[in-house]
């Protein structure tokens, strides 16, 4: 059976079809259309405005979306250099110095917190750059309730209109940067995460105006009831409610008058407990945190220690890291072209990780993985001279043969191999030596004094050097010890440790256990240290 759709697709003959190549097409072909679909249809930007009512009037929309936009607004967003697969920090790019002062009214802070709640609110967020002709100089966020796309048949997006009080100024493509979340039926506007909770909003609104309702003023149940079961005139009964008020009522009591005994009060609504109300409004609320992606254990009294650690990982890893993601390469393609070189920016990586699953990785690769790569892979550090040995070797290197070393060490093997007729040469010479170590000072040449001299002090300068060395260790001995089991804790400065050992016992601690196994780490240093000396 034929398809219709095949007819889309004109064939020609056999030997046409066999010589053409499949090749691609630029602009894509249904840009004009899409474009052309999109310009008919004017948008309707009052439900961003009532997105925005929503955060006003909702206590959880507002809570998720704070909770998102100032965790997001304190992650440090950092630029580099590309050079091949490596990337290299660029400290103070001019993008990370406009950012820190976008506008003369706004702080590299409050800048993120707009962004990232318009993106959470409405779907989308925009900036509006200004500068003289160049790289920009300042950054405003547009709201945008007030802000349309103008497509573009040939560049799909023509520019943008921003709309305040009946005046509608026209904003070029290359001045303003859309951020936007995805939206299945929209191909230009971002779909914010209200529309999905929606009803989940409406509802808990309508059951706290309802709860409101029921204890105000003209709805609380009274705190007492009059019934006067005799027949009394009018005037009589308005006399008597008027003396009961002014001698026992008040100001937040209210007190019923019922005239004749037969009369009866019966309630036909239902109570908070028939309702479960409290437990609808919780519904409403687990309903709205998951919509915004903030675990409930983030909010709730009733979390464990283990349970709200286990959420704010959450949160960080599945929430908050995407969005972050989501800006950061936005800047890339939008605002760092405007300065010269190849540069990506991205935020720092909050992620959390789990140290018990480091460690036994750690522990894994040090009998195959040299020091250079354990620094590269785990540390994010350059390479080293000394780095092309093992983990485990570092003391060996202290120790490493020097070629005077190992030719003195071959004279004294070809000694021990010396026959016995011959060693009475060498046993004279051993006395004369020892005759002329004995020899006072002034006996001696200048030259042999000047020599002694400057081996006194090489060797005193050396041991300052490894004294200052070890009074070093013996403070990061005790700063480790007291921060010992602590997840998040400064690392020690390191100025007088050789690199080498430094290194040694930063892996020592990471496999560290308790106080025991790290005092060994400490021990193993200060042994390699004076073996130095010796």
């Amino acid at each position: 059976m034929l398809n219709w759709l095949s007819t889309l697709f004109p064939r020609g003959t056999a030997q046409a079809e066999a010589a053409r190549e499949p090749s691609l097409r630029h602009p894509a072909p249904h840009i004009q259309p899409v474009a052309l679909h999109n310009s008919t249809h004017w948008p309707d930007l009052t439900g961003a405005q009532a997105q925005a009512n929503f955060y006003r009037a909702s206590s959880w929309v507002y809570v998720a979306v704070n909770r998102i936009a100032e965790a997001a607004a304190l992650t440090p967003l950092k630029v580099y250099r590309l050079i091949g697969e490596e990337k290299l920090e660029v400290t103070r790019h001019p993008l990370e110095i406009l950012l820190d002062a976008p506008n003369p009214y706004l702080s590299r802070f409050e800048l993120f917190e707009q962004t990232i709640g318009m993106l959470e609110l409405t779907g989308n967020a925009y900036w509006f750059l200004a500068g003289d002709g160049g790289a920009p100089t300042e950054i405003w966020p547009l709201r945008p309730d007030r802000v349309s796309i103008v497509p573009d048949p040939a560049n799909y997006v023509r520019g943008y209109v921003y709309e305040i009080d009946g005046q509608r100024i026209p904003l070029e493509a290359v001045e303003v940067v859309h951020f936007k979340r995805w939206h299945p039926a929209d191909d230009y506007y971002g779909l914010s995460a209200l529309e999905a909770a929606k009803i989940a909003v409406t509802g808990d609104r309508a059951m706290a105006e309802w709860n409101r309702n029921t204890f105000g003023r003209d709805n609380g149940v009274p705190a007492g009831i009059v019934n006067i079961k005799e027949y009394v005139s009018d005037a009589d009964f308005e006399r008597i409610k008027r003396e009961w008020r002014s001698s026992y009522g008040g100001t937040q009591r209210r007190t019923a008058f019922l005239r004749g005994g037969s009369i009866e009060w019966r309630d036909i609504g239902l109570s908070h407990t028939e309702l479960d109300f409290l437990q609808g409004r919780k519904a409403h609320r687990d309903e709205i945190l998951n919509i915004f992606g903030i675990p409930v254990g983030l909010v709730s009294d009733n979390a464990t220690e283990a349970n709200a650690k286990v959420a704010e990982r959450s949160f960080i890893e599945r929430t908050l890291w995407p969005k972050l993601v989501r800006v950061s390469q936005k800047i890339t393609q939008e605002l760092l072209p405007f300065w010269a070189g190849d540069h990506v920016a991205e935020f720092d990586d909050i992620r959390p990780t789990d140290a018990q699953a480091r460690l036994d990785d750690l522990k894994a690769a040090y009998p195959v993985l040299s020091i250079n790569e354990i620094r590269e892979r785990y540390y994010h550090l350059p390479p080293i001279a000394w780095g092309e040995m093992a983990v485990g070797m570092g003391e060996e290197k202290l120790t490493t043969k020097t070629p005077r070393n190992e030719e003195q060490e071959d004279l004294n093997a070809k000694a021990q191999r010396t026959p016995s007729f011959a060693k009475g040469e060498g046993e004279e010479k051993a006395r004369l030596d020892a005759k002329a170590q004995r020899t006072p000072s002034f006996a001696k040449g200048d030259g042999r004094e000047n020599e002694d001299v400057g081996a006194r002090r090489a060797s005193s300068e050396a041991e300052s050097t490894i004294k200052t060395a070890l009074d070093e260790l013996a403070r990061w001995e005790k700063f480790a010890l007291k921060r010992l089991g602590r997840a998040h804790s400064r690392p020690f400065e390191v100025r007088a440790l050789p690199d080498e050992v430094a290194f040694e016992i930063s892996a020592g601690l990471l496999a560290a256990n308790d106080e025991q196994d790290a005092k060994a780490v400490f021990s193993t240093a200060r042994e390699m240290l004076t073996a130095e000396v010796i």
